[in-house]
């Protein structure tokens, strides 16, 4: 149901060619995004408006670049699908790291109270599983970066292949595709963390206790 709705949204898109359009259906994106990775992030407190920025941040940073720089047109057969795959692996990402995040920090309760009892702020506490939190968050999709061409065959290049490209072409259009979702993953992975391990300590440093479950 989902898909055969957003099909026939994107087709009114297309047949419209509006900007407005475009940005409504963007932001509609990050939130729901948002709103999905909240659910998985259940340990974070207040993890819904780092989720938020995180997000935003990741799509205009990612896909402004790449409008600025001329590299796709702006146009929305290009922008929307784009901006979907920008949005869906920085929310992946996001809801991934916070995930770890809420699991260390409740599982690290004891270590982190006496990392603040020795003079530690919070920030020094937390610093460690914040770092884990990252790389689990971006794990997956550097793997699958480092193994595309051996392993994992993207679809938009070999889709390009298929309607007869030349394969320099279509490697340079994955391989900018394969950059700007490392750009948007980074950003939502790293903004998402720093932002919301602050929402499990007072601002006199003391660990909160957990939200129930």
């Amino acid at each position: 149901m989902q898909l055969t709705a957003i099909g026939y949204v994107i087709d009114l898109i297309f047949e419209e060619d509006s900007a407005a359009l475009v940005i409504t259906l963007l932001v509609v994106m990050v939130v729901f995004g948002a709103l999905t990775a909240r659910r998985r992030a259940s340990r974070v407190p207040g993890a819904l408006v780092p989720l938020l920025i995180a997000l935003s941040v990741a799509a205009v940073a990612t896909l402004g670049l790449v409008l600025v720089l001329g590299i796709i047109e702006a146009e929305p057969r290009y922008v929307v699908p784009v901006g979907g795959m920008v949005i869906g692996n920085a929310m992946t990402a996001a809801a991934v790291a916070l995930n770890r995040l809420g699991e260390d920090v409740s599982e690290s309760a004891q270590r982190i109270e006496a990392a603040l009892a020795l003079g530690a702020t919070s920030t020094q506490a937390v610093t460690p599983l914040v770092q884990r939190s990252l790389r689990s968050g971006m794990i997956t999709l550097v793997d699958s970066t480092k193994t595309t061409g051996l392993i994992f065959f993207p679809g938009t290049m070999v889709g390009m292949l298929l309607a007869g490209a030349d394969p320099i072409d279509a490697v340079r259009l994955q391989l900018i595709l394969l950059w700007v979702l490392l750009g948007s993953v980074a950003l939502s992975a790293l903004i998402a963390t720093s932002l919301a391990y602050r929402n499990f300590f007072t601002p006199a440093h003391q660990l909160r206790e957990p939200p129930a479950p």
